[in-house]
């Protein structure tokens, strides 16, 4: 039984082989719009001052695939579409939040994000020859309810955190954690239950 090459062209546009998380080519014109819009409106935000909480919430209703009541992110923010990314109600970002939301990005609701974490979904082929020709591909990421993410936390490419869950300062996520733990390190290992 052969099968088929995951590199080569199957007639699918490149949207379309990146929304099924299989390999595509990110240098493609329909991408590169929603890019530029996404880059647009991000920029718009961040142009904004906290004392301009009404355009925020315009400017992430547009920016954003779902936004939930009180939802608080502080400029800068970066994200690849922000089509692809929700976040639920009462989620606090807090500055230098970057979410390459090739796949979707889940973000539930009450999670309290520190400065400066990268939530990325884009992954690229380790072989040489492939990621030369620029292929690349994305899993989804999906943190729980009432999540904490300390500073600098790193979330890779299809990682689940469980609700409740608090994940220390420099974290690197690279596996799911589960439920209602403490998770700290590089990579990410669970210390301890929440108490």
């Amino acid at each position: 039984m052969s099968h088929a090459d995951p590199f080569s062209p199957d007639g699918r546009s490149n949207r379309e082989r990146m929304l099924a998380g299989d390999q595509y080519i990110a240098d493609d014109p329909e991408l590169a719009e929603w890019s530029h819009q996404a880059f647009d409106l991000t920029a718009a935000y961040n142009a904004t001052t906290s004392r301009q909480g009404p355009l925020r919430r315009v400017l992430l209703e547009q920016l954003l695939g779902s936004v939930g009541e009180d939802v608080a992110i502080r400029p800068p923010l970066q994200v690849d579409y922000g089509r692809h990314l929700t976040v639920g109600a009462r989620t606090f970002a807090n500055v230098g939040l970057v979410v390459l939301d090739v796949a979707p990005v889940t973000i539930g609701e009450d999670v309290q994000i520190g400065p400066n974490v990268q939530l990325l979904t884009a992954t690229h082929p380790v072989a040489p020859g492939p990621r030369r020709d620029k292929w690349e591909s994305a899993l989804p990421i999906t943190i729980g309810d009432n999540v904490w993410l300390g500073g600098g936390v790193i979330v890779c490419p299809g990682v689940t955190i469980g609700a409740d869950t608090v994940v220390g300062a420099g974290a690197v996520v690279t596996k799911d954690l589960p439920a209602g733990v403490v998770a700290v390190g590089n990579p990410a290992r669970v210390v301890r239950p929440v108490d």
